[in-house]
């Protein structure tokens, strides 16, 4: 068996929109089924305009050629973070946050869902620290309560 290979990373292109949309629906479903319900799911296709996927820099992670996760930010915020769920526990998720981060000002906040714990994990060993909750609904199926946790790392 081949030794795992580190994660590059480079800028979004428009051809990484098919596999973007795999990562992301696969892995919502994941985050969704720790955190609210999975009738909640709307697909990368539906949300992405709507809830600022290009708003900032979006860039990806790729093994061997074929992209695995995604990081979306800007220079206080860190907005949509996604990995393949076949790349779990493979360093991709903190690769692209590094990354992101060292492109990012001394204050980033991001919001995961109370929950989401593989998430929280990451951004807290990463030195985030939970600001608050903020009870409320999922964007665009306001039927399905929810609770975000806002964290903020200070430089």
């Amino acid at each position: 068996m081949r030794p795992p290979t580190d994660p590059s990373i480079r800028p979004y292109l428009l051809s990484d929109w098919p596999r973007l949309c795999a990562i992301h629906d696969r892995a919502r479903l994941d985050e969704l089924r720790l955190s609210a319900d999975v009738a909640a799911f709307r697909s990368l296709a539906r949300t992405a305009h709507s809830e600022g996927l290009f708003d900032g820099r979006l860039d990806v992670a790729s093994i061997d050629t074929v992209v695995q996760g995604f990081v979306a930010y800007k220079r206080n915020s860190l907005n949509w973070l996604y990995v393949h769920p076949d790349c779990y526990g493979r360093g991709v998720g903190r690769r692209l946050l590094r990354h992101a981060l060292a492109d990012a000002g001394p204050v980033v906040t991001t919001l995961a869902l109370a929950g989401n714990e593989p998430a929280l994990r990451l951004y807290r060993s990463e030195g985030f620290v939970e600001i608050e909750r903020r009870p409320g609904w999922l964007a665009g199926s306001e039927q399905f309560p929810t609770v975000g946790v806002l964290l903020e790392l200070r430089r």
